[in-house]
């Protein structure tokens, strides 16, 4: 089994290592990459991935800026904090930390944020420039995802790949990642008739729909590579035991913590049928990061007319 993993945990330390290579050369000419983190509201999640954003910047030699706003603080509030961000010369990224809680406007948030700033990918200049081929601040998760499948030597280029999501933070840019690249893409939805038929002819398969275990076996040809993109927090003994019958390792981890992970691909009947898999958690997760602190780095490069 193992020869079929995918670790994107070994693939991101890689990056890492090249990022720091990046900042090195960037500090001898007295430049430090900053990335400020806006974080609106008090949920737990988003702590933890602020946090981990932030501790991510400090092992690189980056520096980085946390600013906490009450849930209430209002829409008012958020823009002007972007709006002084992007007017300060040191900040090279700016990420919205999302979802903001209700009664945001998140995409009048994003639009905001200059588009040379958004290592997040998603102002509609960077999203355009994606559209055509050309661009500059690709969205996290689905650049990590290109490059777990240009390291791991799996071709794209003729293949048949078959994304199930449509959200703008995964399943579209991703799907014109792969169609830059040569793939022929099918992009599922919700309301995607006889779904198992599309996925079955994928050669790539991509699970990104934030549904628990949604892809079985009778969703994968044998031989497909499956990238599982969604990650699931299980507190209930009786998923743990239906998802992973037998897994004593990963039981003694529920008892231990009170939970475990889990994606949107049922990874014990899937697995096999796989030639290469993400497992979830150590698959996709630890890659987004990554390239979120290579779009720092490439956006401090590019505000100051330096090849990135």
């Amino acid at each position: 089994m193992n020869e079929k993993l995918l670790d994107g945990k070994r693939l991101a330390a890689e990056i890492r290592g090249e990022v720091g290579e990046r900042v090195a050369g960037l500090a001898a000419r007295g430049i430090v990459p900053r990335l400020d983190v806006i974080l609106v509201g008090d949920d737990p999640a988003s702590r933890v991935y602020v946090g981990a954003k932030a501790r991510a910047c400090e092992k690189l030699g980056m520096a980085s800026g946390t600013h906490r706003l009450e849930a209430g603080a209002g829409q008012a509030a958020v823009e002007r904090l972007v709006d002084d961000l992007n007017a300060d010369p040191g900040v090279d990224g700016i990420l919205v930390q999302l979802p903001l809680p209700d009664g945001y406007d998140t995409h009048a948030v994003l639009d905001r944020i200059d588009p040379a700033k958004d290592v997040d990918g998603f102002h509609p200049l960077n999203v355009g420039l994606l559209q055509q081929g050309r661009p500059a601040l690709v969205a996290c998760t689905p650049a990590g995802i290109m490059e777990l499948l240009r390291r791991e030597k799996i071709p794209v280029e003729g293949r048949r790949a078959v994304i199930v999501g449509r959200s703008d933070i995964v399943g579209k840019p991703l799907a014109m990642l792969l169609l830059h690249a040569h793939a022929t893409v099918t992009l599922c939805h919700s309301r995607t008739r006889d779904l198992a038929a599309v996925t079955g002819q994928a050669d790539i398969l991509v699970a990104a729909a934030g549904k628990l275990a949604l892809i079985g076996p009778e969703h994968v040809k044998p031989g497909a590579v499956v990238i599982d993109v969604g990650i699931h927090r299980i507190t209930e003994r009786e998923t743990v035991e239906r998802l992973f019958p037998g897994d004593e390792a990963r039981m003694a981890r529920f008892e231990a913590k009170g939970s475990v992970l889990a994606g949107d691909v049922d990874f014990v009947r899937v697995a096999p049928l796989a030639s290469r898999i993400t497992p979830v958690p150590g698959g996709v997760g630890p890659l987004t990061i990554a390239m979120l602190m290579a779009n720092t780095v490439r956006a401090a490069s590019l505000r100051r007319g330096i090849e990135a």
